[in-house]
């Protein structure tokens, strides 16, 4: 059994950023290769879970084909990141969930299955790091930790980071060029992106 099929997990795919290095657009929708982003993002995760779910703040019509579900921050003005996987998690199905940018198109399932085979292993979250820097749009995160986010937030964290590494956090190291994990998140990014086979 491989361990994509061992660990299932919800997915969540945050588009809810107000795009700042995009000039306010929303980055999702934003076409690439004659599709969307979000479009390249969900076919690659789409086969591996039947609780596929989008943080969008915005164009909600647009994403609602692509996802299972939708949910929004609670609070208004774009507050980051760990807003969409606070909300994330609160919803949830499964006992696992897997974090991904919607502009990083070009992740795959090899990628996917490293971060669940770790999390299998010890039961614990499990983040990319690139020569040492952790990389929050690629986690895998127990659901079990939505009182935690909960909490935290509340108590006025807004870092994703700093609440994962609250945990005893696993790392999947991935070289600092790997293609998978390029963010496409600049005008001239979507103009000239890294080869998928570099």
């Amino acid at each position: 059994m491989t361990a994509v099929a061992a660990l299932p997990c919800s997915i969540l795919l945050l588009a809810g950023g107000r795009g700042q290095r995009m000039g306010g657009q929303d980055k999702g929708l934003l076409p690439w290769h004659g599709q969307p982003l979000i479009a390249h993002v969900q076919a690659v995760v789409r086969p591996l879970t039947d609780d596929l779910i989008i943080s969008c703040n915005r164009n909600q019509a647009a994403y609602q084909p692509y996802a299972d579900r939708l949910v929004s921050d609670v609070e208004g003005d774009f507050p980051g990141p760990m807003a969409g996987v606070r909300a994330g998690l609160a919803v949830a199905r499964h006992e696992w969930l897997l974090v991904l940018a919607c502009d990083a198109p070009l992740i795959d399932h090899a990628l996917i299955r490293d971060l669940q085979a770790l999390a299998h292993t010890r039961q614990q979250p499990v983040m990319v790091r690139q020569e040492g820097q952790w990389q929050p749009m690629f986690s895998l995160i127990p659901q079990r930790l939505a009182s935690a986010f909960e909490q935290r937030w509340q108590a006025g964290e807004r870092s994703l980071l700093r609440v994962l590494l609250a945990e005893p956090l696993q790392a999947l190291d991935c070289p600092q060029d790997d293609p998978r994990l390029s963010n496409f998140n600049t005008p001239q990014r979507l103009l000239d992106p890294p080869s998928a086979q570099a």
